[in-house]
């Protein structure tokens, strides 16, 4: 997918200030049952057609009004991810201007978790 120059712009910068986390790191933390959140950031339409086992679905469109509801601990991890780890950056950057304070964007998205053929789960 070719993406907006300001589009790019805007993630480029979003990721200067926020922790971002690798596909392979993220199913070794699951595969050893380490405890976090798994959010998924893509529309409803995305997350239908497949999301990684475990995740909780709080779209990039919603995700500041219904985080707190979600996970009402600031200090909770927090892994974001999306289709190829720019909309979990600019959440990410978000979460953290709403004081979460343990938030990480996995780079690659849901297309690095499928090109390195881990498994997905359907609602």
């Amino acid at each position: 997918m070719q993406h907006a120059k300001r589009f790019l712009q805007i993630v480029d910068e979003a990721r200067r200030h926020i922790e971002e986390t690798t596909v392979a790191q993220v199913k070794a933390r699951l595969d050893s049952g380490e405890h976090f959140h798994l959010v998924d950031v893509r529309e409803e339409s995305e997350w239908q057609a497949g999301h990684l086992p475990g995740a909780i679905h709080l779209g990039k469109g919603v995700i500041e009004r219904d985080i707190e509801a979600a996970i009402p601990e600031l200090e909770a991890e927090i892994v974001l991810y999306c289709g190829g780890g720019f909309r979990s950056a600019l959440a990410a950057e978000n979460l953290q201007r709403m004081g979460y304070t343990r938030v990480i964007s996995m780079d690659g998205g849901i297309r690095g978790w499928k090109e390195a053929g881990f498994p997905l789960e359907k609602p």
